[in-house]
């Protein structure tokens, strides 16, 4: 008799097949894993929304328009820059000028002597009005000098090129203008206009198809307002020369004193709004964009946890039969290798279509240049992938560690019920984020200005880490305080105390995305309203003139002295609005500004805390108390500023006063400001007695309430921000806890049975669904409400020295917006898991 020999059979673990179970897991029961796919499907179109807009600040370019047709362009850098000390490093910080920096013209005949140029052209561009016989103006018109027509292709229709005291006019219809704009002007005629240099008379020496108006090169540098300084300086090679050659020697010649531009970059010689659209897109991309990738992230990070805790059953079962660790763990990364990136590249379209509308808008509103287009590189959605798989990879492997070490016995015992025992690492996290959120708020409470802001951020940002982290606790206290109520609510109330206070790490799951949504949806929207009736009010207090004279477009250099010559006139000052820069320790802060042609006291009321208005005179300048406060400067010191064309100014700080959100945080002589803007005409004239009738002659005449606002546009542009931002990170947080909540019921369906089987009824078992999502919802406001409040208590106090102002109606709304979210997320879903029982 032979024997065979048959090798072993091998271990039951070896049959297992993680890929398989994990294939198998998502075709057979897809429902398990629909909440994931919806939290990292919303993750990566944050992701990549938010990336667009930073990655379109990063290489933001237009082509260059009047200097097409040149090809090198020397101008002045449109930044200014400052060393920032790290300690062990050196970054540099730099900020777009306020209005325009500007080269000395006398480098064009530097570039002019360059071996290969034709010639170079110091160039100048400045708004002129011709005034009429009847004391009427056009509409702003372009002045250049004639030179610019060798790029521009502007050109004579009649007439010869100007000369001294001479000017070429346009007889081409100009938006606005009307029948001033040049069109019944003939060679030969006197013309009078008023540009930055004051009121002059000149004869027509020609006229031109193009509009605008020409004057000699010497004539236009001498009539701008900023004699003997370019915009910049256009240099035309010789045929046949290599402009990149050209542009090397020039840059050699003017050694350093002036930027040579190239390609795309002659745009930034134009005083495009390429650098403030950059800061203003990288801001939001990046700044912005890290806190709301963090709460996806954060947010979808935790869905994944409960797709994967709520799976606890099915993992014993796997690990009573034989199941190792190491597999189970490979089935769920397979599982998020096989839904993740399937997730990120389908979240990549709503997020392209964020970013397309977000973009959209910030061009309709003047905050990005026409002609810039967001930049769709394929960076973005990479890593807007990569961090959702990522996040996948991490949020389910951690969430499983526990059950898959377990022992099979265990873990089929602790699958029963939910574990009491809190986190070992997790905890102490949680209190130090705690701990440190307090720290920050007490620290930010003692400062004012731009650092209690800065500050403040960190305050919202620990204690809403700390509230991810101690979930679980937070959930149990909510529960322990609303048992009371609810155990007075009949057996529905009695079972959903019971299910809060026994489900904790499930309440917590569901609080977190509502805490994260009004923490942040307040703080945007609540700085805003605060601030903003922060500055109405202190305009309101400051203007004290009986009637405010304005036009945008610029009044009479003369206006002050022609109103005040108008009878039962006291008092007139006219007012120039515009921004400097105040460096600080890391960066260059906007500070608004106001020029004025005389002492302001007798039609505005600053508030002064010390010194005197009376005492501005050229050199010296009044602050508000909180810039001053932020700067580390007093009455009697001199504040380091730099000016609207970048250029450095220390003036001597005469006064310090409270209303500077409302009116001016800067407030300087109009002589300070010659030769610093394009546009030096005053656009306010505040008066004090006087008559409407007797004033309208020089504008639109309104009462103290037509006052302007400091910065009002940019203040608008804020409120838009923050009201999209909130919208954003508010909407994503709403359908993120409207996920969780709907995975949380239907995963609770043989629970729902068994309380059906055992007599509760349909009516009882929704109530007590019902009374639980009023818990979450409740719960998750009380909290997002008190880190809000933590964050803008010392935020509005530091900006406006008042306490936040918080609209009913608006925080009604939003606590109506919660609620309701809870609600309809879990009664449809309880109502379907109910439907056949």
């Amino acid at each position: 008799m032979s024997f065979r020999t048959h090798p072993a059979p091998a271990p039951a673990r070896r049959s297992f097949r993680p890929n398989g179970l994990a294939r198998a897991a998502v075709r057979f029961k897809p429902s398990s894993f629909v909440g994931t796919f919806v939290a990292l499907l919303l993750a990566a179109a944050v992701v990549s929304g938010c990336g667009l807009l930073l990655q379109t600040g990063a290489t933001a370019s237009l082509p260059a328009a009047r200097y097409a047709g040149v090809p090198v362009v020397a101008a002045a850098d449109q930044e200014v820059h400052m060393t920032v000390d790290l300690g062990d490093e050196r970054d540099e910080a730099s900020s777009p000028v306020p209005d325009r920096a500007r080269l000395d013209a006398a480098l064009a005949g530097k570039a002019a002597g360059v071996p290969g140029v034709a010639r170079a052209v110091a160039d100048v561009a400045f708004p002129v009005r011709i005034l009429t016989p009847g004391g009427g103006a056009s509409s702003p018109l372009t002045a250049s000098g004639w030179g610019s027509t060798s790029f521009t292709g502007a050109g004579l229709t009649s007439g010869r090129a100007p000369g001294a005291g001479e000017a070429v006019i346009g007889t081409g219809t100009h938006a606005g203008a009307g029948p001033a704009d040049g069109s019944g002007v003939g060679v030969g005629e006197r013309v009078v206009l008023r540009t930055p240099g004051g009121e002059r008379e000149f004869t027509v020496s020609g006229t031109s198809g193009t509009p605008g108006v020409w004057f000699s090169d010497a004539g236009a540098l001498a009539v701008s307002g900023h004699p003997g300084k370019a915009d910049a300086i256009a240099v035309l090679p010789r045929e046949g020369a290599d402009a990149g050659a050209v542009a090397d020697r020039v840059a050699a010649a003017l050694d350093g004193r002036a930027r040579v531009l190239t390609g795309d970059d002659r745009a930034l010689a134009e005083g495009t709004a390429v650098p403030a659209a950059r800061e203003l897109l990288m801001g939001l991309g990046g700044s912005f964009g890290g806190v709301a990738t963090m709460v996806a992230v954060f947010t979808a990070a935790g869905t994944v946890a409960l797709s994967v805790g709520q799976r606890s059953r099915e993992f014993a079962l796997l690990r009573a039969i034989g199941a190792t660790p190491r597999q189970l763990r490979r089935s769920i990364a397979t599982e998020a290798l096989l839904v993740a990136p399937l997730a990120g590249v389908l979240g990549c379209l709503p997020g392209t279509a964020l970013a397309v509308w977000w973009f959209g808008q910030l061009r309709a509103k003047g905050a990005v240049p026409e002609g810039l287009a967001l930049d769709r590189g394929v960076l973005p959605y990479g890593v807007a992938v990569a961090a959702v798989v990522v996040t996948a990879l991490l949020g389910g492997l951690l969430a499983a560690r526990r059950p898959s070490r377990t022992e099979p016995g265990r873990a089929l015992a602790e699958a029963q019920v939910e574990r009491a025992a809190v986190g070992r690492v997790r905890t102490p996290l949680g209190i130090a984020a705690l701990v440190g959120g307090t720290v920050f708020a007490g620290v930010s409470a003692g400062l004012s200005g731009d650092a209690a802001a800065n500050t403040a951020l960190g305050v919202v940002m620990l204690y809403m880490l700390a509230v991810a982290l101690l979930g679980p606790v937070v959930a149990r206290v909510c529960a322990g305080l609303a048992g009371t109520v609810l155990g007075r609510s009949g057996a529905s109330g009695h079972l959903a105390a019971a299910n809060s206070r026994t489900n904790a790490r499930r309440l917590a799951s569901a609080i977190t995305p509502i805490v994260l949504a009004t923490a942040f949806v307040s703080t945007l929207l609540f700085l805003h309203t605060s601030t903003d009736r922060a500055a109405e009010h202190q305009r309101r207090a400051a203007v004290t003139a009986d009637h405010v004279v304005a036009d945008p477009a610029g009044l009479p250099g003369d206006a002050a002295e022609r109103a005040a010559r108008e009878p039962g006139v006291r008092a007139a000052v006219t007012v120039l609005r515009t921004s400097v820069l105040v460096p600080s320790d890391v960066q260059f802060a906007p500070a608004s500004a106001q020029a004025v042609s005389a002492d302001p006291s007798p039609v505005q009321d600053l508030g002064v805390r010390t010194g005197a208005l009376a005492d501005l005179r050229p050199g010296t300048v009044a602050v508000d108390q909180r810039l001053a406060d932020s700067a580390g400067v007093r009455t009697g010191e001199r504040l380091t500023l730099r000016m609207p064309d970048g250029g450095e100014a220390k003036p001597l700080v005469v006064a310090t006063y409270a209303r500077g959100l409302g009116v001016a945080e800067v407030t300087l002589p109009q002589s300070d400001l010659t030769g610093r803007v394009t546009s030096p005409y005053p656009t306010e004239l505040l008066v004090r007695g006087g008559t409407a009738e007797g004033l309208a002659a020089l504008g639109a005449v309104t009462g103290p309430d037509g006052a302007a606002a400091a910065h009002a546009p940019e203040r608008e542009l804020s409120a838009w921000a923050n009201r999209t931002m909130a919208a954003v990170l508010g909407g994503f947080a709403a359908v993120a806890a409207a996920n969780t909540l709907v995975m949380t019921v239907l995963h609770r369906r043989r629970e729902l049975g068994t309380l059906r089987l055992i007599g509760t009824t349909r009516r009882q078992v929704l109530r007590m669904i019902r009374l639980e999502a009023l818990l979450v919802a409740v719960g998750g406001l009380v909290l997002g409400s008190a880190i809000a409040l933590a964050t803008l208590v010392p935020m509005t106090n530091g900006l406006t020295g008042e306490a936040p102002h918080v609209p009913p109606l608006l925080y009604g709304s939003l606590a109506a917006g919660v609620v309701a979210l809870g609600l309809v997320s879990t009664a449809l879903p309880a109502r379907a898991a109910l439907r056949h029982r």
